[in-house]
């Protein structure tokens, strides 16, 4: 397993990153706008991590901005820590047989999310290509809020 990210929800983002880079002394790895989803990801990461954040070995925090206004009680401004795992399935399997509730199952060979004993989201993500659709997977539905 290798800790990849952390999610923060940002309501202003040109404010976020003055403080963020221009104040905390991060620096934007990259950003990637998503029109049908209507938002931005903007990936930040430690001073002098530029180029090993860029190939995916240093851990980032990522900003994501809805264009859209909404609220964001209950804590959902923090939205989840990621992880990169050798087999997706093999680890949600191993999650279920220890009682932790798959909340977005692997459906897609690619992610899945589970939530920890104080609700903080946990990302599961699959290290390299996606694996082939599987069951119990591919059928699951999901569960809860994740």
């Amino acid at each position: 397993m290798r800790y990849l990210h952390t999610m923060v929800r940002v309501t202003d983002l040109e404010a976020s990153l003055d403080f963020y880079c221009n104040k905390l002394g991060l620096a934007e790895v990259s950003r990637q706008a998503h029109e049908a989803g209507r938002f931005t990801l903007v990936f930040l990461c430690a001073p002098g991590d530029e180029a090993q954040a860029r190939a995916g070995r240093a851990p980032m925090v990522e900003l994501t901005f809805n264009w859209d206004p909404q609220p964001y009680d209950g804590g959902r401004n923090f939205g989840h820590l990621a992880y990169e795992v050798d087999d997706i399935y093999g680890a949600c399997q191993r999650l279920m047989d220890a009682g932790v509730t798959i909340n977005r199952p692997p459906r897609d060979g690619h992610m899945a999310f589970v939530r920890s004993p104080d609700n903080i989201s946990i990302e599961l993500l699959q290290a390299g290509a996606r694996l082939p659709p599987q069951e119990p997977w591919a059928s699951m539905p999901n569960t809860g809020v994740w």
